[in-house]
């Protein structure tokens, strides 16, 4: 029996295409990681301070008192930023968490107890919670809702308009919503949503029907951006349902990973029956956290950025962020290939798809930038916007004017590979064998398998370009 079998080449074979630079792939350096907008750079003085703080334990009050008097004042500073009301009936409360995950977290758990009290108060069922969202908001939302059993109502996204539409939010709001999220710098395109109109739209409903459904502001990205360059903006407590409102000390508050921060509006926002108080490491300690003992350098660290920069330093930082971001934008639209999504009023990244709107073409690029150390995301959008491919590239303080034309040097020569990829044919190898049967056994089921003699060999180009396939990724932060 002769057989004709197929066989097409993988992919790594054309390995010495992608690497016919770079041999291997250069040591990873936090700095060249755009995907991420954890801050990766600190003054050497504040990673000295770090490390001589390491070893102590925020949970440990009455030890290291002065730690929370740090935390107190950094939620102070924090809430005067966000422009909480100062008066008789309105003082603004907060705590220090692990990151804008956990802040999310407690200000969900007050909503869900503020609500299910004020359903039992009224005899009503409160088993069914819900929160209304954007489909483009982070991961930390959805665990949220799974971790603790409250439905997730997503507004779907559309072509142009990436962020949560307010007028549709508002439908979708009944008596068991909890609270509407809003987010302030989204992780997938870097733009503010419109938390003014979506204030205005609200209160008329809540007066419509008698409810009094709030805002939560997911402000992780743009709580430090908005007050130091678009201080007109309102987004904050300046709107009067907005009563939490977290943001991450370790993104643009400059901080290393492990800080974020949750302010309330008011103390009857925090539910009192959530606060613990313990008093067997020392005295009596209120605590509000889903964990327990924690660092405190990172604490400090906060508080240490907040003295060296002040006001004026934090949006000097920023304004250098945003021009950075200009930069890198004017260079990838010169290059031609891209389309740029992402908005200039926001966070300072840049997100970006390629014009002919093949998903390939974005992984591929990502895969390629990372052997000169760059690593850029690709990743499809949300529903209803899933057939959209986007690259980002989020510029954070140490990615200076230098770094924006290395990356745009590199990106064009990552180009001409890709293109060269793309081009590229696969191999085809086409085999020509014979199947020779052995000799019969006595048990059937002990009979060998006939040999193969492979008679000849054939290699022919095949078009790449319809073979090529991406992955597919959740939005990262």
């Amino acid at each position: 029996m002769v057989l004709t079998i197929v066989q097409r080449q993988e992919e790594e074979s054309l390995g010495p295409i992608f690497a016919s630079r770079y041999v291997q792939d250069p040591v990873p350096s936090p700095r060249l990681n755009l995907a991420s907008f954890v801050t990766t750079w600190m003054e050497p003085e504040c990673d000295k301070l770090i490390i001589e703080a390491i070893n102590k334990n925020y949970a440990d009050m009455d030890e290291y008192p002065i730690t929370t008097e740090i935390q107190n004042r950094c939620v102070n500073i924090i809430a005067r930023l966000f422009n909480s009301p100062v008066n008789e009936k309105e003082s603004a409360v907060g705590v220090g968490t692990v990151g804008s995950s956990e802040a999310i977290m407690l200000a969900g758990l007050a909503f869900k107890r503020r609500w299910q009290n004020r359903r039992r108060a009224q005899g009503k069922p409160c088993d069914k919670p819900n929160i209304v969202t954007g489909a483009n908001v982070q991961v930390c939302w959805e665990k949220f809702a799974r971790y603790f059993e409250v439905e997730i109502k997503e507004v779907k996204l559309r072509d142009g308009f990436y962020v949560m539409d307010p007028v549709k939010a508002v439908e979708m709001v009944d008596e068991c919503t909890i609270c509407v999220a809003a987010i302030l710098g989204s992780t997938l395109t870097g733009e503010f949503e419109d938390i003014k109109l979506l204030d205005d739209l609200l209160a008329r409903k809540n007066m419509r029907t008698g409810w009094d459904t709030p805002i939560h502001v997911d402000a992780a990205s743009g709580g430090f951006i908005a007050p130091f360059l678009y201080p007109e903006l309102q987004w904050d407590f300046r709107l009067p349902l907005v009563k939490s409102i977290n943001v991450s000390g370790h993104k643009f508050g400059l901080v290393y990973a492990g800080v974020g921060w949750v302010i309330w509006r008011n103390k009857e926002d925090l539910p009192e029956e959530l606060i613990f108080h313990i008093n067997y490491l020392g005295a009596d300690q209120p605590t509000f956290t889903l964990n327990f003992s924690k660092g405190s350098s990172h604490i400090i660290a906060q508080y240490y950025q907040f003295l060296r920069l002040g006001y004026e330093g934090y949006k000097n930082v920023m304004k250098n962020c945003m021009e950075s971001a200009k930069i890198l934008r004017q260079g990838l639209v010169q290059i031609g290939c891209f389309h740029i999504i992402s908005k200039e009023k926001g966070v300072p990244l840049v997100a970006f798809s390629f014009k002919d709107g093949k998903k390939s073409s974005a992984f591929k690029l990502s895969k390629i930038l990372r052997r000169f150390g760059w690593i850029v995301p690709a990743y499809t959008l949300p529903p209803d916007v899933e057939h959209m491919t986007v690259l980002r590239v989020v510029v954070r303080e140490d990615f200076g004017r230098a770094m924006v034309e290395k990356f745009l040097s590199h990106m064009k020569i990552a180009l001409k590979e890709l293109h060269s990829v793309m081009e590229a044919p696969i191999p085809t190898i086409r085999y020509t064998i014979e199947l020779k049967p052995c000799e019969a056994a006595e048990d059937e089921a002990l009979r060998p398998l006939p040999k193969v003699v492979v008679l000849s060999q054939e290699v022919e180009p095949v078009d790449r370009s319809i073979h090529l396939s991406g992955g597919k990724t959740k939005g990262v932060c």
